[in-house]
C-alpha cells in the first residue's frame, strides 16, 4: 500500500463521493499503481512531462493520473471523467493547467450561464 497525496483538484473530484466509495477509490490507487510499477501490469499506460512520470488509471469512468514520488508515496494528479475535454488534453500533451479544467466542468458552464441571466 502506497501512501498518497493528493492535489486540490483530485480532493475535489473525491469529495464528491461517499466515504465508503472515497476509501474504494483510495485502496484500487494504490492496487493498480503498485502493479505497475512491479511490471506486472503492463496495460497500464504512462508518459512523460516536464520531468516526471504520470501513470493513467482507469477505475470505473474515471482517469486518474498519478505520479510515483519514491518507493512508499504517490501523488495523485488528477481526477477526471472518462471521454473528456480536459481528460483527452491531458493525456495528449497538450498545454492544460487546473483553470481549464475546472472550466471543462459542467458546473462552472452553469455558473457563467447563470450570470447572463
Amino acid at each position: 500500500m502506497y501512501q498518497l497525496t493528493f492535489s486540490e483538484q483530485s480532493l475535489s473530484e473525491l469529495d464528491k463521493f461517499s466515504k465508503e466509495r472515497q476509501l474504494q477509490l483510495v485502496s484500487e490507487i494504490s492496487d493498480l499503481a503498485g502493479r505497475a510499477f512491479k511490471g506486472v501490469a503492463s496495460d497500464i499506460p504512462s508518459f512523460h512531462r516536464d520531468g516526471k512520470t504520470y501513470y493513467r488509471l482507469k477505475i470505473d469512468a474515471l482517469r486518474i493520473y498519478v505520479e510515483k514520488i519514491d518507493e512508499f508515496s504517490l501523488f495523485c494528479h488528477y481526477i477526471l471523467p472518462e471521454h473528456t475535454l480536459s481528460d483527452f488534453l491531458f493525456r495528449s500533451k497538450f498545454p492544460v493547467n487546473e483553470e481549464q479544467m475546472i472550466e471543462q466542468h459542467s458546473s462552472f458552464w452553469k455558473y457563467v450561464e447563470s450570470l447572463k441571466k
